[in-house]
C-alpha cells in the first residue's frame, strides 16, 4: 500500500526491451536508501518490484500487460518519474489508500494557471467515471489528489506549488498520458451494494 505522497522525483536511467516485457533502471537515491531485492516502489503510481540495486538506482521488470495498461510504455531514458516507497503501518496516512494498481490512462486536456497554483483537466475513461466524484480522492501518476470537478469523460484537480515543483504533474503538457487509480473504497462499495441487488 502507498499513500500517494511522492517522496522523490526520479529519472529513467535505462530501458531494456525484452520482447513481451521491459527492464527499467530508475535513478532515485532516496527510495533506494533502504530498498532490498523484492521491495516494492511505486513509479508514476505503478507498483514495481525491485530486482536489482546499483548505487543510486534500482531495476524493475515490467510485463507487457503493465506497459499496455499504463503510461510506463511511453517513458524513455531521461523521463522524470514520481517515486514512493510503501507506507509502513506505523506511518501517518498523508494522502489516501493507494494500491499502485493502475485502473486506466488519462490525458492532460488543459492547464489553467492561477497566481501560485494550477487547475489541470484530465480525460477520464468512461468505465472509471462512476468512481470519480467532486471532492473525492484520485491518484494521478502516483500523486494523491482531490477532485475539484468530476464529469462523464473528464475531471479537474488543483495543484499547489509543492506538487507543481516536486512531481511530474508540474511538467505534463496537454496530450501527455497520466496513470489513474480511482479510490479503491468506491470499487468495494459498488461490489458490495451490487451483490445485494
Amino acid at each position: 500500500m502507498f499513500t500517494g505522497i511522492v517522496e522523490e522525483l526520479g529519472e529513467i536511467a535505462k530501458i531494456e526491451p525484452l520482447g513481451d516485457s521491459a527492464r527499467l533502471t530508475i535513478r532515485g537515491p532516496l527510495v533506494v536508501e533502504d530498498a532490498v531485492h523484492g521491495a516494492s516502489i511505486a513509479v508514476n503510481g505503478v507498483c514495481l518490484t525491485v530486482v536489482d540495486l546499483t548505487g543510486d538506482a534500482f531495476t524493475a521488470d515490467v510485463m507487457k500487460e503493465t506497459l499496455d495498461r499504463s503510461s510506463l510504455g511511453a517513458l524513455e531514458p531521461g523521463s522524470p518519474v514520481n517515486l514512493e516507497r510503501p507506507v509502513r503501518l506505523s506511518d501517518r496516512l498523508g494522502g489516501h489508500l493507494v494500491q499502485g494498481h493502475v485502473d486506466g490512462v488519462g490525458r492532460v486536456l488543459a492547464r489553467e494557471p492561477g497566481e501560485r497554483w494550477e487547475v489541470v483537466t484530465i480525460s477520464l475513461p468512461a468505465d472509471l467515471a462512476r468512481y470519480v466524484v467532486d471532492k473525492g480522492s484520485i491518484t494521478v501518476d502516483g500523486v494523491s489528489l482531490t477532485v475539484v470537478e468530476a464529469g462523464d469523460d473528464r475531471f479537474s484537480v488543483s495543484l499547489i506549488p509543492a506538487t507543481l515543483d516536486l512531481t511530474t504533474l508540474g511538467r505534463k503538457g496537454p496530450g501527455e498520458p497520466v496513470n489513474l487509480e480511482v479510490d479503491v473504497v468506491a470499487k468495494y462499495v459498488e461490489r458490495m451494494v451490487g451483490a445485494r441487488s
